[in-house]
């Protein structure tokens, strides 16, 4: 196996491989997630789809490597290890802090005259708007874990050790800080490709005026999908989600017949 390759499958493993897959759905976990989140997904997508999922230093298998805590680095190392996987239509999926991931990623691509042929961002609202919740990531230990444990999406298994949380703790927070210290920055004209928002009608750390402005990030089209739940919801309306979006992979022709 190639250097690419290797890192290819260390960023972007595949919960179920398919190497005949006509297209691919590469998903981009939330703060302290990993392909875990997705475990349950490949079998709710078409059968002619691949998943891939974005796979951070800090966590799994990639425990004990060196984490990012700037967006613009983390995004030039993950498009390099992406382009094998461009030789297929694909399509994105982020939630929260994988939502700006999956648009920077986007847009970079989109400068090598490659990109996404649907762009779903999740839990986050666009990236010119101020989020609406205060920054967590500077907050000492106790206070930040319980902050964590307010938005119910790290299992209470390892919230309550004292030796989990030693070894999950620091890929969390700087995970919180990639997300909380995110400038949008870059010039450029929107993206091409639709985009489709998803917001938790409960969530605290968005509003939908700034989930609405994802708007202004394309040139196509653009819907807004409001589900039940807080910021977790992509675990509560799994279900719902995942049809929303293979909904949407279906009616996007460059996703399944290209």
């Amino acid at each position: 196996m190639s250097k690419l390759a290797t890192a290819t499958a260390l960023w972007l493993p595949a919960p179920k491989p398919h190497p005949d897959a006509r297209a691919r759905l590469i998903c981009f976990p939330y703060a302290g997630g990993g392909v875990p989140v997705f475990r349950q997904w490949p079998e709710a997508l078409p059968g002619d789809m691949e998943l891939r999922v974005v796979q951070l230093p800090g966590r799994g298998p990639r425990l004990r490597e060196e984490r990012f805590v700037s967006v613009p680095p983390l995004i030039e190392v993950l498009g390099e290890a992406l382009r094998p996987l461009l030789d297929r239509p694909f399509a994105f999926f982020g939630h929260s802090l994988g939502a700006i991931l999956a648009f920077e990623l986007a847009r970079s691509l989109r400068e090598q005259a490659l990109g996404p042929a649907h762009l779903f961002v999740s839990g986050n609202v666009a990236p010119q708007v101020p989020p609406p919740a205060p920054d967590i990531h500077q907050l000492p230990d106790a206070e930040f874990v319980q902050k964590i444990k307010d938005m119910n999406g790290v299992p209470e298994v390892i919230l309550n050790s004292q030796e989990l949380l030693a070894i999950f703790l620091p890929a969390i927070r700087s995970d919180f800080v990639l997300l909380e210290t995110y400038r949008n920055e870059k010039s450029g004209p929107p993206l091409g490709c639709p985009i489709t928002a998803f917001g938790g009608l409960q969530d605290p750390r968005t509003t939908r005026e700034g989930l609405e402005a994802w708007r202004a990030q394309t040139t196509g089209d653009f819907i807004l999908n409001m589900l039940r739940g807080g910021h977790f919801f992509i675990e509560s309306e799994r279900s719902c989600l995942i049809r929303a979006i293979v909904q949407k992979l279906l009616a996007t022709a460059a996703c399944v017949t290209r």
